[in-house]
């Protein structure tokens, strides 16, 4: 073999060093393809804004419902039914005379219960230190209950014979008024305004934030909840996070809230 061609010293053999460069060189490469391709394909997170709404409105109720209740005494059974039915019917002719429909008025059916006095008396029995105490019921009549229930959309009729119905005390007619229950039937429609109010609040509430803080435009909302309705008396802002349902007073107010998130302009 000619001078020429003679190997080279293993140590000095840089082929294997080459090797490794190239290698690290691959590596290096792919490192920043990758994270090119990532930073081309992962979106920026969506930037939102998320407030409450609430919307308030005053109702009227459109429905009573009320009861009274009529007692009547007699030492004999059949004479206490008799008077509790005549002085049932003239608290019926007294509520129609006032107004009340006849299909409104819904005489119960009656109870009758024994009365009895009692009395108490001592007695010492054979070997006993302290007397014992008797008690004696003696039977002295009967008594009868029947309640007169009213359903009606005639509110402020209703409302105003509840008040009046005790004067047939004077007429020795033994009646109780109970308190008028108050309702509006037409929540399910209401609901859907009310959103609508509450969404329209959380917008204007959105706009408002961004605008005094110089952030970005909204875009679209993204969700849109309702949250607990609460019904109180006029002028009360009472909340529960069960929901008020107040059925005490003639006019109530109706409070809703939505909680709403807006998607921002980029």
């Amino acid at each position: 073999m000619s001078d020429n061609k003679r190997s080279l010293p293993t140590w000095l053999d840089l082929r294997p060093l080459g090797l490794i460069a190239l290698a690290i060189a691959a590596v290096w490469c792919t490192s920043i393809v990758m994270s090119t391709y990532k930073g081309i394909k992962v979106k920026p997170e969506k930037k939102t804004i998320k407030v409450i709404g609430s919307a308030k409105k005053r109702i009227v109720s459109d429905l009573i419902e009320w009861n009274a209740v009529i007692v009547a005494h007699a030492p004999d059974r059949t004479a206490a039914y008799k008077e509790l039915r005549e002085h049932t019917q003239q608290a019926v002719s007294f509520l129609q005379a006032a107004g009340v429909k006849a299909a409104d008025i819904q005489p119960q059916s009656a109870s009758v219960q024994e009365e009895f006095d009692v009395s108490y008396d001592y007695k010492v029995f054979p070997g006993a230190k302290e007397p014992t105490r008797i008690e004696k019921r003696t039977l002295k009549g009967y008594v009868t209950r029947a309640a007169i229930n009213v359903r009606s959309a005639d509110v402020q009729t209703v409302e105003k014979a509840s008040r009046e119905v005790t004067s047939l005390l004077e007429q020795g007619v033994s009646i109780t008024s109970g308190a008028p229950s108050y309702f509006y039937t037409r929540l399910g429609e209401l609901k859907v305004e009310m959103l609508a109010a509450a969404g329209k609040d959380a917008r204007a509430r959105a706009d408002n934030i961004l605008k005094s803080t110089g952030g970005q435009d909204i875009k679209r909302l993204v969700v849109a909840n309702m949250g607990i309705i609460n019904i109180n008396p006029a002028n009360s802002t009472e909340t529960s996070n069960e929901g008020n349902n107040d059925t005490t007073s003639y006019e109530k107010d109706i409070i809703t809230i939505v909680r709403a998130e807006f998607e921002l302009e980029d």
